[in-house]
């Protein structure tokens, strides 16, 4: 495959009398760009007939036996051009396949960084992220100042970002994909991509935060259950711990209100189910909690039940005085 530096639009890829056009642009490509559309005709089942079956059978058969010979042939030129072959027309598992037995052979040839680099796209275009990430990774140690480098570095980022769950389950992907992320920022400050990436890091970190909120929500929602509040508040208090923890984690996410919200109705509530000597100092905390809450959100849906938890603090702080 070589690079065309001139207009640099498209790579041209030669086997035996034919060649194989690609677009630098199928390289580059992004997960959520990529559409692909497939249209069926429908046939009714009483007009397909024998010889059809026979037909797409025999073709079936054909790819794949054609596939298997080339799979265990020792001509590795050829099976590099036909791995090349597979990846331009889409077949990116046949691709990988063949490139992960290659690149090994190919290491100090002028196919070198194109074999390693195609092999971690394919494996990224056939959605094995995990294995996509390790092999960007190990190209650009391999090759940092290599054609392909600034690319591969984003895409570490980007497979891992694609492989990351959602917000209720374990985020060490999510938290890798940031760093990597911001690596790529830190060694490539002019990037192609700087945008997007800073695009993605924001959307990750709006994961962690919902991880964080989920998490004190639970706390809030289990109350009593499992953690005796009448002595120690247990489940109010990690409510209030968490969702504090992630105000100070990330001071300006749009969330700030949700979690403001649950520290605000987890005091209330602490304060109510408390043992009788730890009540007063509860309720004025509570209150002053409702205080913060109106002054930073004054528009707020929940001003008027932040107005009740004030009326009954100052119910209860009255008898003391």
């Amino acid at each position: 495959m070589k690079r065309d530096n001139k207009n640099n639009k498209k790579l041209t890829i030669k086997r035996g009398n034919r060649d194989f056009l690609l677009k630098k642009k199928a390289i580059a490509l992004f997960i959520n760009e990529i559409y692909v559309f497939l249209h069926f005709k429908t046939w009714s089942m009483k007009r397909i007939t024998s010889g059809v079956i026979i037909a797409i059978s025999t073709i079936l058969s054909s790819c794949s036996n054609e596939f298997n010979n080339v799979y265990k042939t020792y001509d590795n030129s050829f099976k590099y051009e036909y791995a090349k072959e597979c990846f331009v027309n889409g077949k990116y598992t046949r691709a990988s396949t063949l490139l992960q037995e290659l690149v090994t052979m190919q290491k100090g040839t002028d196919n070198a960084q194109e074999s390693l680099y195609m092999l971690a796209m394919a494996e990224y275009l056939s959605k094995d992220y995990e294995g996509a990430a390790a092999t960007f990774k190990k190209y650009f140690s391999s090759y940092p100042k290599g054609i392909y480098a600034e690319m591969a570095e984003f895409y570490v980022g980007q497979s891992l970002y694609m492989s990351t769950p959602e917000p209720r389950l374990d985020q060490s992907q999510t938290v890798a994909a940031i760093a990597a992320f911001q690596e790529y920022l830190d060694l490539f400050p002019e990037a192609k991509y700087k945008s997007l990436a800073q695009e993605r890091m924001f959307e990750l970190q709006d994961k962690l935060v919902l991880k964080e909120y989920y998490s004190a929500r639970l706390y809030y929602d289990m109350g009593q259950y499992f953690g005796n509040c009448t002595y120690g508040g247990n489940n109010y208090e990690a409510c209030i711990i968490t969702a504090q923890n992630a105000l100070k984690d990330y001071p300006y996410t749009s969330m700030r209100e949700d979690f403001a919200l649950l520290i605000m109705k987890s005091k209330f509530e602490l304060a109510e189910q408390s043992v009788e000597e730890k009540k007063l100092e509860r309720f004025q905390d509570a209150e002053d909690e409702c205080y913060g809450f109106l002054n930073e959100f004054p528009d707020s849906k929940e001003k008027n039940l932040a107005e009740k938890y004030i009326g009954k603090c100052k119910e209860y702080t009255k008898t003391k005085e």
